[in-house]
């Protein structure tokens, strides 16, 4: 018996087992591809933050009344005329404590553990000083950053870095 090859064997003379193997021309390829999309977004980043920083927020705004929020508890606010999210903490010691909301290491959001005076970065297991707002474990860099506190009456109110 005589068989004849399909038209689309002569065509795509690749055989299946040929179709994963990778050479290193490839590879070389699609590393160079992945390594330039990712400096390029890196330089982006770089690019964006250092022209179009965001406005500096000074003065005092209120944030809530000290019955809103109870030991232990915390508030997370945004202050007027910024978009960078803020935690107001009630430490179980009676203060006050108000930090940047976001992880010096990669940004991800941080949370006060109620009973252990700390925040956690649950991304890469971080933890900052609820009081001071110092880095006591883990990869981020530098500290929180602080606003100041004032209790006056029964309002809360931070002073804008």
């Amino acid at each position: 018996m005589n068989e004849k090859i399909p038209d689309w064997k002569s065509e795509f003379p690749i055989s299946q087992a040929d179709t994963t193997d990778v050479t290193r021309r490839q590879f070389a390829k699609f590393l160079c591809l992945v390594s330039g999309g990712l400096a390029t977004g890196s330089a982006f980043v770089a690019v964006k933050s250092a022209l179009f920083s965001e406005k500096k927020v000074i003065g005092t705004h209120r944030v809530c009344s000290k019955d809103e929020l109870p030991v232990g508890g915390t508030r997370a606010f945004v202050l007027e005329g910024s978009s960078t999210p803020y935690i107001l903490i009630h430490l179980e010691n009676g203060e006050f404590k108000a930090y940047e909301q976001k992880c010096t290491h990669l940004s991800c959001a941080v949370f006060y553990k109620p009973g252990t005076g700390k925040i956690e970065c649950p991304c890469h297991n971080g933890w900052f000083d609820a009081m001071t707002g110092e880095v006591v474990q883990g990869p981020p860099p530098r500290p929180l950053p602080r606003l100041e506190v004032q209790v006056k009456g029964n309002d809360i109110f931070v002073t804008g870095a």
